[in-house]
């Protein structure tokens, strides 16, 4: 048997903390660059972190790779140093809520 990329426990954790699902940070990634003189191709609107973890959120598991699973562990570390563990909705500064919410986790969200 292979040796998965992502255990259940990533997979879970990765699936708590980004609590966006691939349609609504798609939208965010392009509303987010959009601008009255100009805005990107879909492609293309957002960081690219934002664009890795909305990758992630269209595969299934079987088709993750260790690349992913890093980036996962890479969003799971900075949403957790960002919020409380709980999770819990918070209000916050509206670029702090839009910078996370560019990673697939929205603060404003219940859990």
């Amino acid at each position: 048997m292979d040796d998965p990329a992502v255990d259940d426990e990533l997979w879970a954790e990765f699936h708590h903390v980004v609590n966006m699902t691939s349609r609504e940070l798609a939208d965010w990634l392009r509303t987010r660059d959009a601008s009255p003189e100009t805005e990107p191709l879909p492609d293309q609107a957002g960081p690219p972190t934002g664009h890795q973890v909305l990758a992630i959120l269209r595969k299934r598991r079987s088709d993750v790779d260790r690349a992913d699973a890093d980036v996962m562990r890479k969003v799971i570390d900075r949403v957790r140093a960002q919020r409380r563990a709980d999770l819990e909705p918070t209000a916050g500064e509206e670029h702090w809520r839009h910078r996370l919410m560019s990673i697939g986790h929205d603060p404003l969200k219940p859990a």
